[in-house]
């Protein structure tokens, strides 16, 4: 069957096979991959978005890398399906941004050559380094306010709603627009955006 062709799922049914899923039965994996897959790819295609072109990583690697990651958790007490979709999107940012630093690694590595002007721009794109500095001052706000990085996360790369965000927290709405203000004015500040 054919990720398109897969039957949707109510959430209770997301539910029940992420809690089958910590209870280590595997055996519905495959199912629920093909029935998750349009969300996860349509999740990975947002992210690469964001990124430069020519990037080498694809979306749909990006949504199997995610989907391998995932499944392989098992500290992680799945709650719901909102829950998984929004821990997929940051298992992807993550992804994301460890191939950024691994490439901006490589890159002082390499042995010197000429280049085109293009060629010099798409090297020097900054999607790369936007990715490792959006990271690293999420990183440092984690450190002033956990809480409201994780709204961050949630939000922005997660793609949750204020309400989905205050079901997977156990917050109050206003609560979470309360940290995402206040998340927003740091960031930006810190960001120099």
């Amino acid at each position: 069957m054919r990720a398109m062709d897969a039957p949707l799922l109510s959430p209770a049914d997301v539910t029940l096979w992420l809690q089958q899923l910590d209870q280590g039965d595997t055996a519905s994996v495959d199912g629920m991959f093909a029935a998750l897959y349009g969300e996860l790819k349509r999740g990975a295609s947002a992210h690469m978005r964001k990124e430069y072109a020519g990037h080498t990583l694809s979306a749909t690697a990006l949504t199997h890398e995610a989907w391998f990651r995932l499944t392989e958790q098992t500290r992680t007490q799945w709650q719901s399906r909102s829950h998984f979709l929004s821990m997929a999107s940051i298992m992807m940012r993550r992804i994301l941004v460890n191939h950024a630093v691994a490439k901006l690694a490589a890159k002082r590595d390499m042995p010197l050559v000429s280049l085109t002007l293009t060629e010099a721009q798409q090297v020097a794109g900054g999607a790369g380094v936007e990715v490792v500095k959006v990271h690293d001052a999420l990183l440092a706000f984690e450190q002033v306010d956990p809480r409201a990085a994780k709204v961050v996360e949630l939000k922005f790369f997660g793609g949750l709603q204020t309400d989905e965000i205050a079901d997977v927290m156990g917050l109050s709405s206003a609560t979470v627009k309360r940290d995402w203000s206040l998340a927003r004015a740091w960031l930006h500040r810190e960001l120099g955006a």
